[in-house]
């Protein structure tokens, strides 16, 4: 995967010359500007995402399939159904930009090219944001002996990051019917639930704050298309990755600052 000092996906003629030279049987398009509560939305964020989609897509004559790591924010973050399929798809524009950017270059997929959304929705894993991430976040106050802090219960669906890869691995060297997935074990639970479940891996006396009652909006997906693709495939047990992901903060305390694990107090 090249840095983006290596290839600049914004600049249209570098990724020509780039994948021309290459010729690489798959693409897995995983770069993105986002936003969160951290770093906020930059007012180009919009154009640079789509910029760097259509600039991988108007090449694929100099490489195979290409697969497209996209949001459950195309149905729009503000109101996603619980356990949303992707025939509901555009039953809604989304509101924000970063969910725009991804319906727009949903949109433009046509079924005679070999490309395939990848929808994800809360996958998590070493190496993320843990200021705002909340299993990571949750890991690492633990590993502090810190309070697990909510800032309002939610219902979402977190899939282990090393499950998607091995999704990836079908998805590179498979045949698939739709061009659309996806990507959910297809459980959802609560962050009340997971902060328990932390707090059990940690083995402390820790304390959940919740700082808002009631549920928000829920962000949840269905996934039988996905599961009648690959009717093998079985998800890792939660409590496992939680624990894994624990031991994995653990180890890395020295290089988390405290200070900056109260984002949300």
């Amino acid at each position: 995967m090249p840095a983006r000092r290596e290839l600049n996906l914004l600049d249209g003629a570098a990724v020509r010359s780039y994948l021309e030279k290459r010729r690489f049987d798959a693409v897995i398009h995983a770069a993105t500007e986002r936003s969160n509560r951290a770093v906020g939305s930059a007012p180009d964020l919009f154009v640079r995402n789509c910029r760097m989609f259509f600039n991988l897509v108007r090449n694929q004559h100099a490489f195979g399939r290409m697969i497209f790591l996209s949001s459950g924010a195309v149905y729009d973050r503000a109101c996603v159904p619980p356990l949303v399929t992707e025939e509901q798809f555009d039953e809604r524009v989304p509101s924000d930009d970063y969910g725009f950017s991804k319906y727009v270059c949903a949109k433009s997929i046509r079924g005679d090219q070999e490309i395939y959304e990848l929808r994800l929705f809360g996958v998590f894993g070493p190496y993320e944001d843990w200021r705002v991430r909340f299993l990571s976040n949750a890991c690492c106050r633990a590993v502090w002996d810190l309070p697990v802090v909510i800032r309002q219960n939610v219902y979402f669906d977190y899939l282990d990051v090393s499950d998607l890869v091995r999704v990836l691995d079908h998805f590179l060297t498979g045949t698939f019917r739709y061009r659309q997935y996806n990507v959910a074990t297809g459980c959802p639970v609560d962050l009340k639930t997971l902060a328990a479940e932390v707090i059990e891996v940690s083995g402390k006396p820790l304390e959940v704050v919740v700082r808002k009652e009631g549920l928000d909006s829920e962000y949840t997906a269905a996934n039988r298309r996905l599961m009648s693709e690959i009717p093998v495939f079985r998800f890792r047990e939660r409590k496992e990755s939680i624990a894994r992901l624990y031991e994995w903060y653990g180890s890395q305390k020295t290089g988390i600052d405290p200070t900056l694990l109260r984002f949300d107090e």
